[in-house]
Parts: structure tokens; sequence; C-alpha cells
């Protein structure tokens, strides 16, 4: 049910949630989060993503099961950009469809909290000073560690 993208190109919001929820009349929710890449301080020039094709999407499949086993989804579709992209790019889509509006946000949390801490992406950021990867943050870990049954 679910459909996972890791791809170059950038995504239209609207064509994806028409395409998930297409000949589903069940829909009684959609949930979405995009992601964009933040210019704090105004210094990125540009953010850069690494992954390794086919581990990356088939982890990205693995946490989509686990949110289909936990609430009862009508589709899930998540995307996520890698390249160099520039601040205000779209990085990553997260869409959700339920019969029930807890079931569809509670699953794109989850989702969201797994793709911020433990999503197989390495991230430089370049800015005026030279370039940095991205580490985890404690409040994104703990965020994740919420959904530990």
């Amino acid at each position: 049910m679910a459909s996972i993208s890791v791809q170059s190109d950038d995504f239209n919001l609207n064509d994806e949630i028409a395409q998930l929820k297409k000949d589903n009349n069940d829909v009684g929710a959609i949930v979405t989060f995009t992601g964009t890449v933040r210019d704090i301080g105004g210094s990125l020039k540009a953010m850069t993503l690494e992954h390794y094709p086919g581990m990356t999407e088939k982890e990205l499949e693995r946490i989509a099961l686990v949110a289909e086993s936990r609430w009862p989804l009508l589709g899930c579709r998540i995307i996520h950009r890698y390249g160099t992209l520039a601040p205000g790019d779209n990085i990553v889509l997260v869409i959700t469809l339920s019969s029930h509006r807890e079931a569809a946000f509670q699953a794109a949390d989850f989702l969201m909290d797994y793709l911020k801490s433990n999503a197989p992406f390495w991230k430089k950021e370049q800015t005026a000073d030279g370039e940095d990867w991205v580490r985890s943050k404690e409040k994104d870990e703990a965020a994740l560690n919420r959904w530990q049954k």
C-alpha cells in the first residue's frame, strides 16, 4: 500500500494526493507534511543529501510498513529528495490517508519523527564558513523514542 520514492526531482503535492486517493472512496482524512530546506541565520548556500540507492528505499518501505501495521491507513506516500538543494526547496513529503483523522495524524507524525532522526540520509550544509555534516539532534531522538512500544 505504501509508495516510496527517493528522487532528485521536486514533487507536486496536489498530484501526489490525487494519485494516492484515486479510486479510494473510504478516505475521510488526508494528512500531509512537506519539509523544506531551512536557512537559519541567513548563511546557508545549499544542502547536499546523499544516500545508498536500494538500501534507502528498503528502509523507508520498512518504516512505512510499521506505520501501516500500527494505524488503519488507506494510503501512505513518502518522497525524500537527494542531491544539492537550495534554501526553500522541498526536501521531504509524507502523505497519510485514513478513514479518520487521528490515525492519519499519528501515522504522519510517527513517519516524520523516524525520517528526521533515523532515515539513511547524510546531509551536508554549505555556508559562507565552509561545509559541515548535519548531526541528529537529541530532541529528534526523543521524539522518535515516544513511539517505542
